[in-house]
């Protein structure tokens, strides 16, 4: 009981940080936020390959962390900051800016939606994470430089 609850506030305690660091870099900040939706994707690939015991309360504030983050992702790319930190941010995403909204609005969408039927088990955490996958997948392709 004890980890489940310091899962949970871990996961929650992931949502303040946005409002933190609002003031930073755009660079650091969407840096941060993909840093949440990794954690958020990290607990609920835990449940779905068993390393960890399915609960609801982790999956709902994991993919409520997906969907609120990625609803302002892309408002941290303005014009000008393309450059900057160390970024894996590929030019691409201002040459079509609206495609790579398109796609983190889809993102949203589907975790609201799997938020709203919430995933009951293993099974069906794993199913949620081929469609985050996806969505998640769709986007680094275009629009997400390699590391060397």
């Amino acid at each position: 009981m004890k980890i489940r609850a310091f899962m949970l506030a871990a996961v929650l305690a992931g949502l303040g940080v946005t409002a933190v660091t609002a003031a930073d870099e755009p660079q650091a900040v969407r840096q941060q936020l993909m840093k949440k939706v990794g954690q958020a994707a990290g607990a609920l690939s835990g449940i779905a390959k068993g390393e960890k015991p399915y609960d609801a309360e982790i999956v709902k504030a994991s993919l409520t962390t997906i969907s609120e983050t990625v609803k302002i992702f892309p408002t941290h790319f303005p014009a000008g900051t393309e450059t900057g930190l160390e970024t894996e941010a590929s030019p691409k995403i201002w040459e079509n800016m609206d495609d790579f909204k398109a796609k983190a609005a889809k993102l949203g969408t589907d975790a609201s939606t799997l938020l709203a039927q919430l995933p009951a088990d293993k099974a069906g955490v794993g199913a949620a994470l081929g469609i985050l996958g996806k969505d998640c997948s769709s986007c680094h392709e275009t629009y997400r430089l390699k590391k060397d």
